[in-house]
């Protein structure tokens, strides 16, 4: 009995919606590890102080504040792609730019020119903040609520798959090529998110949903698109019970794991791992770990449902971060390396999976990617705000003293879960 209902489950993965997801969960990964850990390796190598490595976060800030300029993608349809349709058309706009972008920072050394790579890096993750409010609105809209777990977990599978290619691969290509060479073959990363575009369809839902386009004089249109696109998706979302605890929830769910990322290789390199080793570990058999942390928690998700899947990913996510500590301590051990990447990125699998699920529950296909953009923004503001201090603490106390402070910060998530579900704001 138990086995058949996890067989049942399962049957979503086969259906050829994936595909897509698979596609374009790549696209949507592979430019962020290019601002993020990758970029922080060639910024170590460049002399960069920890301090000014760990800022080097605030360069992700579109991340946390795409939310602002969602309502323009969720309703505009841009002249030259319009055929393309609402979501597809400024899917594809947004890669070329994005290409460009990563092409640019390629050809900057950040020794001679840190405040340029600061300001590239800014646009590339501008760009990418952009191309997630579009493909998480065409997730969104391509599944129903009940399969929307199944679907964020070949989305998340795509994604870890587009890190690992920008994360692994692009590690190991320098033992071969000079950075700006590994960036530019960075760049081709582009081109799978643009052919899945193009042969994908719009969803359904997309296609069902149409707006009055009658003409009005320019200030009634402006009045309209204010009204339409900015006031009635915040006010539609603030109409859910309590969606300041929803709200709050989403920014600390993930905050234990989001702190020490931008700290992660750097302690790698300072624990003398090189960058084969640092690349196979924690990109090759860490990354495998995160996809079959997706694909458990999205079927976890499917049999136990949400409350208890978020709750038990969050224990999770705390308890592996203490593994460190261990590594720490035993310093220059690939085997332990290893097991404690596989364990915190399992972990970080089922939690991403479980989140991300969740957010996308709350959405109203109308405003989609206007009020998933504000959700996943709250998501990304730890990692992009806060975390932007860990560098100067990782400079003031020892690495088992910032793994272990890391690892607290999942208790104000898991606290506020708790009341959540006992007031049945997550059902």
């Amino acid at each position: 009995m138990f086995f058949a209902k996890w067989k049942e489950a399962g049957k979503i993965y086969a259906d050829k919606r994936m595909l897509s997801m698979l596609g374009l969960g790549f696209a949507s990964g592979f430019p962020l590890l290019l601002v993020g850990s990758t970029l922080t390796v060639w910024l170590q190598e460049s002399q960069i102080p920890y301090a000014l490595i760990g800022l080097f976060s605030l360069v992700r800030v579109p991340y946390g504040f795409k939310w602002l300029w969602s309502p323009l993608i969720d309703r505009l349809r841009l002249p030259l792609f319009w055929r393309l349709g609402r979501r597809r058309g400024w899917a594809l706009f947004i890669q070329f730019c994005l290409l460009a972008a990563i092409l640019a920072m390629a050809v900057v050394n950040p020794a001679e020119h840190t405040a340029w790579m600061a300001l590239l890096a800014f646009v590339v993750a501008g760009c990418s903040a952009s191309q997630d409010i579009v493909l998480d609105a065409y997730r969104i809209d391509s599944f129903e609520t009940a399969e929307q777990g199944a679907g964020s977990a070949v989305f998340v599978l795509g994604y870890r798959l587009g890190m690992l290619f920008s994360g692994a691969f692009a590690l190991w290509l320098t033992a071969y090529l000079d950075w700006t060479e590994v960036y530019m073959v960075m760049a081709a990363g582009v081109l799978i998110g643009m052919v899945t575009v193009l042969f994908s369809k719009e969803p359904e839902k997309d296609r069902r949903y149409h707006e009055d386009r009658e003409k009005l004089p320019p200030f009634l249109r402006l009045k309209r698109f204010m009204k339409e696109s900015v006031v009635n998706p915040f006010a539609d979302f603030m109409r859910r019970h309590r969606w300041g605890l929803i709200l709050l929830f989403i920014l600390l769910y993930r905050l234990s794991d989001e702190y020490k990322a931008p700290m992660a290789f750097v302690f790698y390199k300072d624990m003398g791992f090189t960058n084969a080793q640092i690349a196979y570990v924690s990109k090759i058999y860490g990354m495998l770990a995160t996809i079959v942390g997706g694909l458990l928690g999205g079927m976890y998700i499917k049999q136990a449902g949400l409350p208890k899947a978020l709750l038990l990913f969050g224990v999770l996510q705390g308890a592996t971060n203490l593994v460190y500590i261990g590594q720490a301590y035993a310093g220059n051990n690939v085997y332990l390396l290893s097991l404690t990447v596989c364990m915190d990125n399992l972990a970080a699998g089922m939690g991403t999976t479980a989140l991300v699920a969740y957010m996308a529950s709350l959405c109203n296909v109308a405003y989609s990617a206007t009020q998933y953009a504000l959700l996943s923004s709250l998501m990304s503001l730890p990692r992009d705000i806060f975390a932007s201090t860990s560098g100067l603490l990782a400079e003031q106390v020892s690495w088992p003293a910032f793994f272990l402070f890391a690892s607290l910060l999942v208790l104000p998530g898991l606290a506020l879960l708790a009341v959540m579900i006992k007031k049945k704001i997550i059902v």
